[in-house]
């Protein structure tokens, strides 16, 4: 079996997973923002985020990572050496620390200390996009 290989497909899978949930639980955020003063629609948002959150986004950013480490590991520990690989690296750690501060945001909306706007959730929304699009590039074209 190609070890490589499946490493590879593992990591693409948990990493499009991840991505799902970092992209749209700040939309969660929008609509929950937007709707602070309903508590029956306020209620069944905090669920959807949690569950989110809790079942989808966090075990997907660790496999991510988990597999992402395996692939480094089949292919030599040298490879953190190149520069692609590193900008990489602080690239998905840029990622990892904007889903803790989701995780963050999330247990405000928890106990009602929610002091953003729809709008700031909006503007937010876009730092996943901008970080996956560094990354793929990184990762096709290996500068430097």
């Amino acid at each position: 079996m190609n070890y490589y290989l499946l490493f590879k497909s593992l990591h693409l899978i948990s990493v499009i997973s991840w991505m799902a949930g970092l992209l749209y639980l700040p939309r969660i955020f929008v609509y929950h923002a937007e709707n602070k003063d309903e508590s029956k629609i306020s209620e069944v948002f905090k669920i959807m985020e949690r569950k989110l959150y809790l079942y989808i986004m966090t075990p997907a950013m660790i496999l991510s990572w988990v597999f992402g480490l395996l692939l480094i590991h089949s292919i030599g520990f040298q490879q953190l050496g190149q520069t692609w690989m590193s900008i990489k690296i602080v690239l998905v750690t840029f990622l990892t620390i904007y889903h803790f501060y989701l995780g963050n945001i999330l247990n405000k909306f928890k106990v009602e200390q929610n002091t953003h706007s729809h709008k700031f959730y909006r503007f937010i929304n876009e730092i996943p996009t901008i970080l996956l699009i560094l990354i793929v590039f990184v990762v096709i074209f290996k500068p430097l």
